[in-house]
């Protein structure tokens, strides 16, 4: 692994404070590879044998049943996937996937639990991780269930534009049919979706989105940083 690539990985707040003993034991059975893009890189049901890390490109967590499939987040660099499969030595209940060509860290899990044990601040690093995702669940589990197909799309719209530095226009960063499984919508509802929010001010030429008026849209989206901030 180039050094770069080691620091980079040292910094994330899960390695930051552990010993560095135990850092180099924990990344000595480590290795990167590349990954073009469409490999699926987990499978939902198979056992977590290693914590990956996006080190470049983005990944799809993605689940499927009965015929179905629906994409649950999107990972991108530098960060881990699936932590809590690891530590509790338990199946993946995502699979995932590359978007685009991408670089990933692979630790052995058996390495990871074995660190956990040895190095409280790392066991600590990973009970506030697994904190951060729990409360991310409860908060697209609330934008679910407590609102319309039409209230999320607005939400995530007004999300993306903070993301593009508050833009009144900018690109959606993946395709309509991948967003309208992000969303919880078939297409074809997403396609309605966004003519329902036109009187709103939302217009859209292919992923470019253009909010041409801010206030009417925040004031039919009502965003909430319970449910719109995944940062807390």
């Amino acid at each position: 692994m180039p050094d770069s690539e080691y620091r980079d990985i040292r910094k994330l707040d899960l390695f930051a404070q552990m010993a560095d003993d135990n850092f180099t034991s924990l990344m000595r059975g480590a290795y990167v590879q590349n990954f073009p893009a469409q490999i699926e890189l987990i499978t939902e049901g198979e056992p977590s044998d290693f914590l990956h890390i996006v080190i470049s490109g983005s990944v799809d967590l993605f689940s499927a049943w009965n015929g179905r499939d629906t994409s649950m987040a999107t990972v991108r660099p530098i960060s881990t996937f699936i932590l809590a499969a690891t530590i509790k030595d338990a199946p993946y209940l995502m699979s995932a996937r590359t978007l685009e060509k991408s670089r990933i860290a692979l630790i052995p899990s058996q390495d990871v639990r074995a660190i956990f044990d040895a190095d409280s601040n790392f066991a600590r690093a990973i009970v506030t991780e697994l904190a951060q995702c729990y409360r991310s669940v409860i908060k697209a589990q609330k934008d679910l269930k407590l609102r319309t197909s039409l209230e999320r799309l607005a939400n995530y719209l007004l999300r993306q534009q903070r993301h593009a530095g508050g833009r009144a226009a900018f690109e959606l960063n993946f395709e309509k049919r991948r967003l309208a499984s992000v969303l919880g919508m078939t297409p074809e509802n997403l396609s309605r979706a966004f003519k329902g929010l036109q009187p709103y001010g939302v217009t859209v030429t292919g992923t470019r989105i253009s909010i041409d008026n801010q206030a009417d849209l925040e004031r039919f989206a009502k965003p909430n940083p319970l449910i719109d901030d995944f940062s807390t």
